[in-house]
């Protein structure tokens, strides 16, 4: 357990360099400026980049201390809200197309709030949901003018 501490810095200094290649094989747009869909994975994948070398760094500096956030991070409650997000963004992607952008919007944020917040705020959590779901299709349906699945 000794450099348990320098993987999670490493790890996402690794999935930022995969984003920049991954990025970089974008193809090119066919009207207008033909990198135009690299620009903004470019600028994301090197923001990444130069915060994970940041934190890697402090950890070094920092040395083997007890590091009280790698123990939070597997906390039981750390652990059910990560796999829960991660189950329900699957099933989200796969009903997405399938039956469109609002009913699978108020689903999935339904199911995420009902994890994180419980059944006690059950009227908050629709309300939320439903909300931000019609807001965010009002912005890019009718402002945007993006049409949504």
């Amino acid at each position: 357990m000794k450099y348990a501490q320098y993987g999670m810095p490493v790890f996402f200094v690794l999935i930022s360099i995969i984003y920049f290649i991954l990025t970089i094989n974008l193809p090119e747009a066919s009207l207008g400026d033909p990198n135009a869909p690299r620009y903004f994975p470019l600028m994301i994948s090197v923001f990444l980049f130069i915060v994970s070398m940041a934190y890697f760094i402090q950890v070094i500096l920092k040395g083997e201390k007890d590091n009280p956030e790698l123990k939070q991070l597997f906390s039981k409650r750390i652990l059910f809200l990560s796999i829960s997000t991660l189950v329900l963004g699957v099933i989200y992607s796969f009903l997405f197309l399938r039956i469109g952008f609002i009913p699978s919007t108020v689903l999935f944020l339904c199911a995420l709030l009902f994890v994180v917040n419980g059944w006690r705020k059950w009227i908050t959590n629709i309300i939320v949901a439903v909300l931000f779901t019609l807001v965010f299709w009002y912005a890019f349906e009718k402002l945007l003018h993006i049409s949504l699945p």
